[in-house]
């Protein structure tokens, strides 16, 4: 029989061995991703689902209800936050019923026994925007009170919480005093973003908050570049006794301050979005994005906190896919948030524990591809009168954002820059044989024009992908049925 002692020490051993291992189990700290969907083709959501779950991805959020997500969803235990456009915020305010009928079909409807795990209902996103000019003030707490007077009624054993994701323009510190403590809210939107605080106060729901160094620094020549980030060597700001050394935490606490100042001083918060985009800005890269992230999951997860509120950070990466059909009015990084391409490639390693673990994240598998064929610029076309108009049009109804200043494909000269136009426009029309022609500057090639740091993609087959996947069979077929066409209206 073994001395106590020794009994005792091995006892020691096996707890510091659990108590390690413990550290490397996910136990619903982790972080969340955002999934939006404005892309012009979208990859199968059961598989993108079976990617998050393969990551430990076990967060998400959505902009809005989308029936083949939920779906992808039913049966897992990733915990959602579906949101309700702002499009849709006056006619929740105003009609009751309208506000019951949507939880009932998008929410409550999901709560049984392998359903859908659904945490959150986000009542619009940004509302309060300053570029929305007040479009949605009057909008937003009738909507937030009818969404939760359904969730209340729905009947359900399910618990909701409501939220209201705003963008940290909604608060801010004076220029004559720019350090968090001095925060406060708007003057113009204070009152009713106080009124709205109360109510999910009093609901026990938390304020969501969208946090963006990127663009501090997209929006100011002067921004310290070194500040954006987490291990930047940055001189760091001074607030009293609270030393800032990356603006994230500075913009945080701004808005922690201004919820004392509002009376809640304890005020659960979410970041609902924040990451890093990776082109369409000569700051947008994939090194850039990297560090950011990387730096803010290690953070957020530290359990560090900020120097006015201790602990971990719950957080929701934006955004998880690119997505090419989104507005570039803010500029053109707008499509490239993503931390995976729009294929569901990883973009860059990642770690999601926060561990700094060397391990990448795990792609969407058994994706389709349209054939390996590109739309560029036909070497033997000599009359190039027309081929500024054809790359305007062609971008126009495409995704040209890699082509400005920074970006990645920056560097091709004006024949390359005609060429990806084509190829972009080519591939968001499916490879259509009649979409590469441009009034004969254009020619499919089966050569990949791609360069070092600049691709020129394939894009993914979506819908009836047998069709698409032998695209060159099927543009042949349509040709030889509209000759037959033809040929039998003269005879007729």
């Amino acid at each position: 029989m073994l001395p106590k002692r020794i009994l005792d020490y091995q006892s020691y051993l096996l707890v510091l061995l659990f108590l390690a291992l413990m550290t490397l189990v996910p136990n619903g700290n982790s972080v969340g991703v955002n999934w939006g969907t404005m892309a012009t083709h979208q990859l199968p959501p059961n598989k993108v689902v079976k990617m998050l779950r393969d990551n430990g991805l076990d967060k998400l959020k959505l902009f809005e209800y989308n029936e083949g997500i939920m779906t992808a969803l039913t049966g897992t235990d990733i915990e959602v936050m579906v949101g309700i456009p702002n499009c849709r915020l006056k006619e929740m305010s105003e009609d009751p019923g309208a506000a019951a009928s949507w939880v009932y079909n998008n929410v409550s409807g999901y709560c049984y026994d392998g359903g859908v795990n659904i945490k959150y209902v986000a009542v619009g996103n940004e509302p309060f925007l300053q570029t929305y000019n007040g479009t949605y003030l009057q909008y937003t707490l009738p909507a937030l009170k009818n969404i939760q007077k359904a969730l209340d009624e729905s009947g359900v054993r399910c618990q909701y919480k409501v939220t209201v994701p705003f963008n940290a323009d909604i608060y801010n510190s004076p220029e004559s005093n720019p350090v968090p403590s001095a925060g406060d809210f708007r003057p113009e939107v204070k009152d009713l973003a106080i009124e709205i605080i109360q109510f999910l106060y009093l609901h026990d729901a938390p304020f969501t908050v969208n946090i963006y160094p990127f663009l501090s620094l997209y929006g100011n020549d002067y921004f310290p570049v070194e500040f954006a980030f987490f291990d930047g060597a940055n001189k760091p700001l001074r607030d009293g006794n609270n030393v800032y050394r990356n603006a994230f935490d500075a913009n945080l606490d701004t808005l922690i301050y201004a919820l004392s100042k509002a009376g809640f001083p304890d005020m659960e918060v979410i970041v609902g979005e924040v990451g890093w985009p990776t082109d369409g800005d000569k700051n947008a890269n994939i090194q850039k994005a990297k560090r950011f992230n990387q730096g803010l999951i290690k953070h957020a997860l530290s359990g560090i906190g900020t120097p006015v509120r201790k602990g971990k950070i719950e957080i929701y990466l934006f955004s998880l896919i690119d997505e090419n059909a989104k507005s570039i009015e803010p500029g053109n990084f707008e499509r490239h948030w993503g931390i995976l391409e729009f294929d569901g490639k990883p973009k860059y390693q990642l770690d999601l524990t926060g561990l700094e673990v060397d391990k990448g994240l795990s792609p969407v598998e058994d994706v389709k591809y349209q054939l390996k064929r590109w739309c560029v610029l036909n070497p033997q076309a000599t009359d190039l009168g027309e081929l500024p108009e054809s790359i305007s049009y062609a971008c126009s109804l495409s995704d040209c954002t890699a082509l400005g200043y920074g970006s990645s494909c920056n560097h091709l000269t004006a024949k390359g820059n005609a060429s990806y136009a084509f190829n972009m426009y080519y591939q968001v029309n499916n490879q259509h044989l009649w979409d590469c022609d441009f009034s004969g500057l254009a020619i499919v090639t089966d050569e990949n024009p791609s360069e070092e740091d600049c691709q020129f993609p394939v894009m993914i087959a979506y819908g009836n992908s047998s069709m698409l996947l032998h695209g060159g069979l099927l543009d042949v077929l349509v040709r030889i049925i509209g000759g037959f066409i033809v040929l039998f209206s003269f005879l007729i």
